[in-house]
This record gives C-alpha cells, structure tokens and sequence, in this order.
C-alpha cells in the first residue's frame, strides 16, 4: 500500500511522513520531490522554463509511478509519499497508475486552517526550481479543496504535532479510511481494440464520462476482450459503466488506427451510434464510483474543450458519419480511402 500525504505547501506533509513510517508496517519514506530533483538535473533548461511546475512534466508523473511500484515490489510494506497534487487530472493519472499495479492507494489531506501556502525556497531533492515555480497556490489550493474533500480522509492539523497527526492517520489508515477504490486497469503490453459508443440525449448533445484512474474525459466503452465482437464489447461496457442496456447492436460510425506514442501502444479504437437515450433514461444511469466520477451531454464545441486532440478529431468525424449515414476509416484522427 501507498499512503498518499496531500495538503497544501508548507502543512508539515513531510515531518508528519518521517513520524507515519515509523508507524505503519514495514513503514518506508518515499519523496517524489526527490524524482523532481533529479529531473532538474537531467533535463535540459529550456525543457524546464516551458513548464510553472515540476508536476506538469508527464515525464514526473510516469516516474513516480514507477518508481513507487518497483519500490513497493521491492521492499514491499506500506510507502508513505508527501506531496501535493491539487489537479485532479494528475491524480487521476497517478493513482489510476499505481492501481493498474495492483499498489493500493491510502488518500489522506493533511489540512490547516491557518497554514501559509507557499512553495519551499528550496525544491525537494535539491537543484533549481523551474520557471515560475515560485508562484503562489494558496488560490490553487482553496479551489482544490471541493475535489480534495471527498476523495481524501482529512485529518485537520491545526492544533496537532507532527507525531500526534501522524498518530491520528496511522489509526485512520489501519482502520481503512481514505482507501481509493479505483478500477485496476491493467496496462497495456500491446496494440489494443476498443470499442467506444455515443449516447445521444434529445438535444442531440453526446454524452462524455469522466474516469476515476485516468486523466480527461471519454467516451462510454473499453477494451474488447479476446474473442468478443467489438459492437458486443461496447453494449457491455455501456452496461456496465452506466446501468444502460441497449436493445440492439449499434451502427459503426468510426475505426480509427490510433498509432503507438510512448507509453501507449495504440491501437484500433471503434465508435458505435447507441442512439438517443430519453429523459428518463439518462436520468436512471448508475455510474460505479471505482470507475467514473462523472457523466454529462455535451455540444461538440464543448466536447472539444474536454477531449485530448485525437478523440476531438475522431468525434468529429463520427458524427459526421452519423449525419451521412455512413462509416469512416480513419488514421490518427484523420479519414483515409475517401
């Protein structure tokens, strides 16, 4: 298990980690402000002044989570790692990451009322902090609070010393607060197929979920299991991500070839026409709290502002190919063959 040590800059998350390893189980400190040090003594300066942060480097995020699963392989026990994250998208990537590992995340907010939010002087690990690493997050942070509440145990540290809060999570935390019950995604090995379908409400708006292990908005839908015909794999996806159950098998409207880009491996990614879904059905959609977070219908313009560039592209077309009655093949968002 990892336990998780979030709050704001400067709430003592460190002191508090140090105490709590010695608390848990085979109990062992892991910073990964230490993984940011290193990068800033490996990256080349120009890489770092385009970012305000160390977190907003996808290189950072891929590290701590596999430096924390190869570290927990190895020593095995409970890691206790303090750092803020006050994006959810990061969260999402990174605890979705070290669920896929099969490493059990413990969530929990160390909150002070009274703290000063600001950034050390000195970055964790050493080095130079990035461009812009200076800023102030007091302003991040309090808008981060909403999210942060309900998916972290927070233990208020106002009146507490480092030992006594690390005393009052150690009990928390054995006791199973703060679990996150994420989907266990397994990474992909390989080149996959999935299957996505569009809901439609009366409005003729899509409907776009929000995972819980992922960055970003998607589409309904998932991988398609060996064997399993793609139209059947996004019926039972639709089914079991939101409680809907489609009479019949949806028209293909997309196959796109999505190409490997480090991490991932691509793939080809199918998108169905499920129909419209009425009033009261979208009303009765049950989403299952280790997986989607979220649900909402959305114009395609405001799709676009949600979706990574290759699913914006690949919904375009879609629903072109749904004012056409037609079905497109597409390369990397792009029709081929036309």
């Amino acid at each position: 298990m990892i336990v998780w040590l979030n709050g704001a800059c400067g709430a003592g998350k460190t002191a508090v980690a140090r105490e709590l390893a010695e608390l848990l189980p085979g109990g062992v400190l892991f910073d990964p402000g230490r993984i940011a040090g290193e990068l800033r003594a490996i990256l080349p300066r120009k890489r770092l002044e385009e970012v305000g942060d160390h977190q907003e480097l996808p290189v950072w995020r891929r590290l701590v989570v596999e430096t924390a699963a190869a570290l927990h392989d190895e020593v095995g026990g409970t890691l206790v790692a303090p750092m803020t994250l006050l994006r959810q998208e990061y969260r999402d990537e990174i605890f979705g990451g070290l669920a896929a590992r099969r490493v059990p995340v413990c969530h929990v907010l160390l909150h002070t009322g009274e703290t000063i939010l600001r950034r050390p002087a000195a970055p964790s690990g050493g080095g130079t902090a990035p461009a812009g690493a200076s800023r102030d997050r007091s302003a991040e942070y309090r808008r981060a609070l909403s999210w942060l509440r309900e998916d972290a145990y927070t233990v208020d540290t106002s009146a507490l010393t480092p030992r006594q809060t690390a005393e009052r999570v150690a009990r928390a935390v054995l006791a199973g607060a703060g679990a996150c019950d994420i989907v266990q995604t397994p990474a992909p090995t390989a080149q996959t197929v999935a299957a996505g379908v569009l809901l439609f409400d009366e409005r003729g708006r899509v409907l776009l979920v929000d995972p819980t292990y992922k960055p970003g908005w998607e589409f309904p839908g998932g991988v398609v299991e060996p064997g399993e015909p793609p139209a059947r794999a996004g019926m039972r996806e639709v089914a079991e991500e939101l409680g809907l159950r489609l009479d019949t098998e949806p028209r293909l409207l997309v196959v796109d070839w999505e190409p490997p880009v480090p991490p991932g491996h691509g793939g080809l990614r199918l998108l169905f026409d499920g129909g419209v879904l009425t009033g009261s059905a979208a009303r009765g959609m049950l989403l299952p709290g280790a997986e989607l977070r979220g649900w909402r219908f959305v114009t395609e313009r405001e799709a676009a502002g949600l979706l990574p560039p290759v699913r914006r592209n690949r919904l375009h077309w879609a629903l072109r190919a749904r004012e056409r009655g037609t079905a497109l093949n597409l390369e990397a968002g792009v029709p081929v063959g036309e």
